[in-house]
């Protein structure tokens, strides 16, 4: 495997490294930032009656992991066993799971505007596309690795009820802006935060919308604290990540009053400090709602 630039990546430079791999001659990449090692295949153990996309589990280093076979996600075929195999083990929505794949073939950096939002004439609701990048006469899909996940263990996704918990909360005056990709994720964060008495909340597919956005409030003349008062991104989105916005919403002396909580699969120990250079007042890890819903009251007064 072959990296292209062997640099560390600095935060909030809208640029991220992706891990290549096959499957069926079909090229898919990941986000490095989520891959802890890539190894060879370990002895799988069969566990009866588990989701169809479950291989089995394994044993590394005295840890149980799950392995979910990509081709069977993918609809491409059953797993076969040759030289090329290997397992990406991954560590997000903080959990760890290994992905069975063909073939790893190198690293790529580039920008998060040279992802393209799938088209929703050929995504469609049950793709687990999250991007398109075109390399030479190539194209590697971006896998929604967090949705597979949910698919499997709906147990891992967002869940709302847990912010019935809370009680009867009244905070319909409060303006949001949240950036997120996923528009499964925006709808079951819409209904949460309806939920927990949020009912002013802008959506937007990614960052560079929601700061154009944002700046259309300045360039109109307007108080922005009047207008938002908080503001919630992912990390992985296509034309601007989550750091990266925030960079730029932390960089402008108006826009920088308005508190900023990244909700994302990726904050874990070793990303957390990411966040932390770019400004970020808070973080919080998916899928714990209810622990951002209490951030939210936190930063809005």
């Amino acid at each position: 495997m072959e990296s292209s630039n062997g640099i560390l990546l600095d935060s909030g430079t809208n640029e991220l490294e992706i891990i290549e791999f096959q499957i069926h001659n079909n090229s898919f990449g990941i986000n490095v930032i989520k891959v802890k090692e890539i190894i060879q295949p370990l002895p799988v153990t069969f566990i009866p009656h588990a989701h169809p996309f479950i291989k089995g589990i394994i044993q590394l280093r005295g840890e149980v992991l799950p392995v979910v076979d990509l081709r069977k996600v993918l609809q491409l075929g059953e797993s076969t066993t040759n030289a090329d195999e290997k397992y990406i083990v991954t560590e997000f929505n903080k959990q760890k799971v290994v992905f069975q794949v063909q073939n790893v073939t190198q690293i790529h950096r580039i920008s998060w505007d040279q992802i393209e939002k799938p088209s929703d004439l050929y995504s469609g609701d049950e793709a687990k596309i999250i991007g398109v990048i075109k390399k030479n006469d190539n194209m590697i899909l971006m896998l929604d690795f967090e949705r597979i996940v949910t698919e499997i263990n709906p147990e891992t996704g967002i869940n709302k009820n847990e912010i019935k918990k809370l009680g009867k909360r009244e905070r319909s005056s409060k303006r949001i802006v949240v950036a997120e990709d996923s528009s499964l994720l925006r709808k079951l964060i819409h209904d949460t935060l309806y939920e927990a008495g949020y009912e002013n909340v802008e959506f937007f597919e990614n960052g560079k919308d929601a700061f154009q956005y944002l700046e259309s409030i300045l360039m109109a003349g307007k108080n922005i604290l009047d207008e938002v008062q908080l503001i919630i991104t992912d990390i992985e989105m296509p034309q601007m990540d989550g750091h990266h916005f925030t960079k730029k919403v932390k960089n402008n002396e108006q826009l920088s009053q308005v508190p900023v909580i990244i909700f994302s699969s990726l904050i874990t120990d070793s990303l957390r400090h990411k966040g932390e250079i770019v400004g970020a007042d808070d973080q919080v890890s998916k899928p714990e709602i209810n622990q951002l819903i209490l951030k939210i009251d936190e930063h809005i007064k």
